[in-house]
């Protein structure tokens, strides 16, 4: 198991790149590939999606409690409709795309598709629909794309906000339902990794790094959401773009010269 510096340090760069549009699965395979980090085990797993699950949960807490207490609400409907496709594609395609991430070979093509992605987005005129007009096409589309990201180095942030923005949804909102989609997607990939984790033996743990590195996803999965909705409210993701650009070059050279 990781020891408490390496838990600290999973924790911060799953917080942190799960929200910004840069993919988190793609910076955990290339920080294990240059620093030989150990596997972290399916209870750090589960438990840095745990982290990041109560990143969104407090980020938009008064929209999580209304689909707590309105179940048959029309948002609660929307999330419902972008999470079909996602989990579909996940449970179908799962055993092949954890088989792409643990070799990590395709993570700098990723990274660059990632990049056109967001550079292409931000090329198109700014969308004027608001959240109250998103609809259920809208939230279908939107979760195939989520589902599409279960590449490791696709963003799935970047990709939903992307077609949140594609279908004419101002940014702000674009944002917001991006996050929020992400609740269910990540509340199943919880969910997941704790039925294997009950199928499984229970490792031999350190539990207190492993409490550290939640918290540490959790705090700065926070901080990056609300800094990702400013961004995308009033900037841009050009920024980003090159910055996976950058990495999946370097990467593919990596690859290219034998030292992956």
């Amino acid at each position: 198991m990781p020891d408490m510096i390496e838990s600290i340090f999973l924790g911060i760069i799953q917080g942190l790149t799960e929200f910004l549009p840069i993919s988190s699965t793609g910076h955990l395979v290339l920080f294990g590939k240059l620093f030989g980090l150990r596997e972290a085990g399916l209870l750090f797993d589960t438990l840095l999606h745990f982290g990041t699950l109560l990143a969104v949960v407090i980020a938009f807490w008064p929209e999580v409690k209304y689909v707590i207490t309105h179940p048959f609400s029309r948002l609660t409907r929307l999330l419902i409709a972008g999470t079909i496709p996602t989990a579909v594609i996940g449970l179908v395609f799962k055993d092949y795309f954890e088989e792409i991430s643990r070799t990590g070979q395709t993570i700098g093509f990723e990274f660059v598709a990632t990049g056109l992605i967001l550079w292409a987005v931000e090329t198109l005129p700014k969308g004027q629909r608001s959240f109250e007009q998103i609809s259920y096409l809208d939230s279908l589309l939107i979760g195939t794309l989520q589902g599409a990201a279960i590449l490791p180095a696709i963003s799935r942030s970047g990709l939903t906000i992307a077609g949140a923005l594609m279908r004419g949804i101002n940014r702000a909102d674009a944002a917001r339902f991006s996050f929020l989609l992400s609740l269910p997607a990540i509340l199943g990939a919880t969910a997941l990794s704790a039925k294997d984790l009950l199928d499984d033996k229970l490792e031999s743990v350190s539990l207190l790094p492993m409490l550290a590195g939640t918290g540490f996803a959790a705090l700065f999965g926070y901080f990056a959401i609300r800094w990702m909705v400013r961004v995308i409210s009033s900037g841009t993701m050009k920024g980003f773009a090159l910055y996976v650009w950058v990495l999946g070059a370097a990467i593919l050279l990596t690859q290219w010269l034998g030292h992956w």
